[in-house]
């Protein structure tokens, strides 16, 4: 018998969730939904972890801000052995002082977003083995799962999160492909899931070929999600040469939104020219999430305002040529207009 399907949906009261977290966390873990997706309790103060510890955790307090930064040179090649003060971290172009500096392959939680509707029948053997050789060449601890999407987007692993192959396979083999193509509610809805992660880290690769055309949400909603989320977000773009030379408009649209998605996280979006250059893109994020910095700062702008305060992070690493430094490019303080989405059953 095959499993149900879970769909993401939307609450139908989008601040009740919130009122409960901002008045009293712990309560709002005990009353809300197994199946709502919730952000837990934060500790008072920041804690570097302990580098004997394998199981390597950043203990967050409401004000640290975390930044996951590449560092490539000129080739493109990782950069590794820079020192923290190497770094420099600027917010709103006012230096911050860093308090939590590392460079390790740390495990990460992580959604697959899959687009499923009828044009990628095709592409859909090599996009899931391309979404696999992701997850077996990351972080043996990662935790993933798998959302599949065209004009809705279900859950389809059984579990919320997995580390098992078999589980992700079977996840990504279910393929119905028909309908229209829901990006941006497929990403908000999985952004809202990621924070049921039990890694800090949280990621989403995101792989469509074509542009939105059945979502409730705008691509604006979707970026400012992924903008107060903590996620990095990896987007690839299959537009085929035939959609190029005849849907030259849409395919700039769905290549602009999959761009601001990415970059808007630290992350990148890809374009190869075929399906062949899928697995080889799924390789060097792997790559990329293995060999990042993490950095972490407590601004000192103490205002409540919930304004974008921008950020950029400089390396001048001396015997190192020039550096180029990719993370995202800012945070909002706080996180009050988040509307979490919420994870219900429904029939396959």
């Amino acid at each position: 018998m095959s499993t149900p399907r879970r769909d993401i949906t939307r609450p139908v009261n989008k601040f009740s969730a919130l009122a409960l977290i901002l008045t009293a966390a712990t309560l709002a873990l005990s009353l809300a939904s197994p199946l709502r997706a919730q952000r837990p309790a934060q500790p008072s103060a920041p804690q570097a972890p302990a580098e004997s510890s394998p199981d390597y955790s950043i203990r967050k307090d409401v004000n640290l801000v975390v930044l996951h930064v590449s560092v490539v040179n000129d080739r493109g090649q990782f950069v590794p052995g820079l020192k923290e003060n190497e770094f420099r971290v600027l917010e709103d172009k006012v230096e911050q002082k860093i308090s939590v500096f590392s460079q390790e392959d740390v495990p990460v939680s992580m959604g697959l977003v899959i687009d499923n509707s009828g044009s990628m029948r095709d592409k859909r053997p090599q996009v899931n083995a391309a979404a696999l050789t992701l997850v077996k060449t990351s972080n043996p601890q990662d935790e993933a799962f798998v959302v599949n999407f065209n004009d809705d987007f279900y859950l389809d692993t059984v579990h919320d999160f997995t580390n098992d192959i078999t589980e992700m396979k079977d996840a990504l083999e279910r393929i119905d492909a028909r309908g229209s193509t829901a990006l941006y509610d497929a990403v908000i809805g999985s952004l809202d899931h990621l924070k049921k992660g039990a890694k800090d880290k949280k990621v989403l690769l995101v792989v469509t070929d074509g542009v939105d055309n059945a979502s409730r949400r705008s691509l604006a909603n979707a970026v400012q999600e992924a903008q107060r989320s903590d996620a990095l977000i990896y987007c690839i773009g299959i537009f085929s040469d035939d959609d190029i030379k005849h849907n030259r408009s849409d395919m700039k649209k769905a290549r602009r939104a999959l761009t601001e998605l990415a970059t808007s996280t630290g992350g990148i979006a890809f374009f190869p020219m075929s399906l062949k250059g899928v697995g080889d893109i799924s390789k060097r994020i792997a790559r990329d999430l293995r060999e990042q910095y993490t950095l972490g700062f407590v601004p000192e702008k103490t205002d409540a305002s919930d304004s974008f305060r921008q950020i950029r992070v400089k390396v001048d690493a001396p015997g190192h040529g020039k550096c180029h430094v990719r993370t995202r490019p800012g945070y909002f303080k706080s996180q009050q207009e988040r509307f979490p989405a919420k994870l219900e059953k429904s029939a396959s």
